[in-house]
């Protein structure tokens, strides 16, 4: 009898340590503040002193749920949200610079071979008036034709119409050739009234704006076509910005484009594409894009470096912040609630971003609860418990 009732005690002994073996195997203990600190048995945290937590490997199922205490979720500050559809618009930051409107800047050139005897304007940035003297040149061929329309005005008082000649077309042609040349009628008029011409000619400006570059100096020689100075009109800019290939197609030529200009305390100028350049660079695959912008006041300066911001109607998607998306070499995924305390991954596929959100293309459902803020806590506690990486899983 003695015997039997040592057997029965010997077998509740040993379920019982049977028992307290295995719930020691599927329990550890961690600390919520320092989760990298794993123990098996109870104690405080080496790291911060507290209490450490116990906590079930069974926890992490097989299913990819992760169950977490109420505690780890207040000090992880996990927070949820339900997912709507939403109207979020792309946004496109571009690095540019400051150049001059080629659709307003002009080249004056002289139209007769030449020395330049005198310069009206000598620096870059100086103001170009219309009608306003640029330079006097010396010119043989000029002076010629000069003589020539002198000596045509006096055959026409001498013979009249008696002559054989018609002189009013000889006359005529005359003047047209220095009109060619680039003189003026005032200049043509004063030429008649003094009856000789002088060694040099002055040619006006036809255009105004400032001078960009000055090619020529006092005493050089230029030859017919040749140019004497470029002028601009600044009160238009172009912000020329480099695209790569990647982002060509999410260009919107319909986008509303911003310049922002640092070298101004950020001061914005809104404006609109110009021009997209049709050819890529095969070296670089890099294009080129011009929005056209007011220069009021005349306070920005071809070379300055800008912003060019392009941003897309806005549409309506799906959204969430963008901490709330963990991307890795394996893809996007977010956390959702599936139940209490119990959370799980779930791969998606994402569009356009802005400043803060970004688009959930699929893998989520509006409607579903979504983990904005401590994502990054879930995934690196779920390593901590399981000791890999998070699965793939899919939404249906």
């Amino acid at each position: 009898m003695r015997t039997w009732i040592v057997i029965i005690l010997l077998l509740v002994v040993g379920c019982k340590s049977r028992q307290a073996i295995t719930q020691a195997e599927d329990t550890y203990y961690t600390c919520s503040m320092d989760p990298q600190v794993v123990e098996a048995m109870p104690g405080k945290c080496p790291i911060c002193k507290m209490d450490l937590t116990p906590v079930k490997k069974s926890s992490t199922g097989n299913d990819g749920v992760l169950a977490l205490s109420e505690q780890q979720i207040m000090l992880g500050n996990i927070r949820v949200d339900t997912i709507k559809a939403g109207r979020l618009g792309d946004r496109m930051v571009l690095t540019a610079t400051l150049n001059f409107d080629q659709m307003k800047a002009v080249s004056v050139s002289s139209r007769v071979m030449g020395r330049i005897e005198k310069l009206y304007v000598r620096n870059q940035g100086d103001y170009v008036r219309k009608g306003m003297p640029l330079f006097d040149i010396y010119s043989e061929e000029l002076n010629n034709a000069k003589q020539e329309y002198l000596l045509a005005l006096d055959k026409q008082k001498t013979f009249g119409e008696s002559s054989v000649v018609p002189m009013d077309e000889l006359v005529r042609s005359a003047r047209n050739k220095l009109l060619l040349w680039g003189m003026e009628e005032s200049q043509i008029r004063a030429l008649e009234q003094a009856g000789k011409a002088g060694s040099t000619t002055t040619y006006v400006s036809k255009e105004q704006g400032y001078v960009t570059s000055l090619d020529i100096r006092e005493g050089d020689y230029v030859m017919e076509g040749g140019t004497v100075v470029r002028l601009a009109d600044l009160n238009t800019l172009w912000a020329e910005a480099q695209v790569y290939t990647s982002q060509l197609a999410d260009l919107d030529r319909l986008s509303t484009a911003t310049v922002e200009l640092p070298d101004l305390d950020g001061k914005q100028i809104q404006g609109k594409i110009s021009f997209v350049n049709p050819e890529i660079n095969p070296e670089t695959r890099i294009n080129l894009i011009r929005v056209s912008i007011p220069n009021q006041g005349l306070q920005l300066k071809p070379g300055m470096p800008a912003y060019v911001i392009l941003k897309s109607p806005a549409r309506r998607m799906l959204s969430l912040p963008i901490d709330a998306v963990i991307r890795d070499g394996q893809g996007a995924k977010v956390w959702i609630q599936s139940a209490s305390r119990q959370f799980r991954p779930v791969e998606v596929k994402t569009g356009q971003e802005t400043d803060d959100r970004i688009e959930i293309v699929s893998g989520l459902r509006e409607g579903d609860v979504v983990v904005l803020t401590g994502a990054y806590l879930l995934h690196s506690e779920w390593v901590f418990r399981k000791g890999v990486e998070m699965p793939s899983t899919h939404q249906h």
